[in-house]
């Protein structure tokens, strides 16, 4: 695939290919880690603009970045332009660049609420949502599916919407609501959405390798693509894809993220963290099932250590 810059406002993204967000993995160190490896844009776990105004804890803990992280984008989830809103202008979100909105989670709590995909149910109030997020002066990006069902789409619809009210850029994830996470994304709607508007496309859904995603600009014509859960179980795919150089074993790149982890969150998040990172990491590796037991009875970070050096030794490049 063609590896190129993407211009957004006064921001100039290194590369076209996007880590997606992910709830309980895009992490302040996981997006070091994949910017590390030639990531354009990554963000932060998916944060509610609800908990945010009533001030929760564990929400507050998913905006944790620092001066390292060059551009910073965080996704807001919400289905009040009022509140969504007032929380894209507080003093929380003050440091990030970005905002993406997030009008493509399917999980019925959120669905029904009208929020994530919900929105799509609501052009007006959708679009009420980014007008008030853009008052911020910040960029905003939407991420969004292709419809609420399969046999009803409208990619192309949504995307006109998006751009009308002042997106920046939009991510279209090429299932419908009712396909959740399994099922061969529409490229097509994608495509569409593409020829509709004039701002960047970025392509999401069903990219597992270097030939899915190089497949997947060729048949939509997309400005990029959005990697997700395949950025977890092989983070090099991101130096894979835009030729970036990097000698660094599966190992080397584990124990780096469980320093960085525990500079910034307690022993507590760290080792939950890194027991889940290890576990997509090792689902590519052979006569690993053997460590799996292991790796989630770890108790302690000495004992995470020692079975992630068992499970992938220093010759290991993936």
């Amino acid at each position: 695939m063609e590896i190129k810059k993407i211009r957004l406002g006064n921001l100039l993204l290194p590369s076209n290919v996007l880590m997606a967000p992910l709830a309980g993995y895009t992490c302040f160190p996981f997006r070091m880690l994949a910017y590390e490896q030639g990531a354009g844009l990554c963000f932060t776990e998916m944060v509610s603009a609800n908990a945010l105004k009533y001030d929760d804890r564990a929400t507050k803990r998913l905006l944790i970045t620092s001066e390292e992280e060059k551009i910073k984008a965080v996704q807001l989830l919400g289905g009040n332009p009022a509140v969504m809103g007032q929380m894209a202008e507080s003093e929380l979100l003050k440091c990030f660049d970005i905002i993406d909105i997030n009008m493509g989670c399917p999980v019925p709590n959120v669905f029904k609420s009208g929020e994530g995909s919900g929105l799509m149910l609501d052009l007006k109030r959708a679009e009420a949502v980014i007008r008030s997020c853009k008052k911020s002066g910040k960029l905003i990006t939407v991420k969004f599916r292709t419809g609420i069902e399969e046999e009803n789409m409208f990619a192309a619809e949504f995307a006109r919407m998006c751009e009308a009210a002042g997106a920046d850029m939009i991510t279209v994830h090429g299932r419908s609501r009712s396909m959740m996470y399994d099922g061969k994304p529409h490229m097509e709607e994608i495509a569409h959405a593409k020829a509709a508007v004039s701002i960047p496309v970025i392509a999401n859904g069903g990219i597992f390798s270097a030939e899915d995603a190089k497949r997947m600009m060729e048949r939509t014509g997309a400005d990029g693509v959005m990697i997700a859960r395949y950025g977890l179980a092989n983070p090099f795919i991101f130096s894979e894809l835009t030729g970036k150089e990097c000698k660094k074993t599966a190992l080397q790149i584990l124990t780096e993220q469980m320093k960085l982890t525990l500079q910034y969150y307690d022993e507590t998040y760290t080792l939950v963290y890194m027991k889940k990172l290890a576990s997509y990491m090792m689902k590519k590796k052979k006569g690993t099932k053997k460590y799996k037991e292991s790796l989630h009875r770890s108790g302690s970070m000495t004992q995470l250590q020692q079975v992630i050096k068992m499970i992938f030794d220093e010759n290991d490049f993936m």
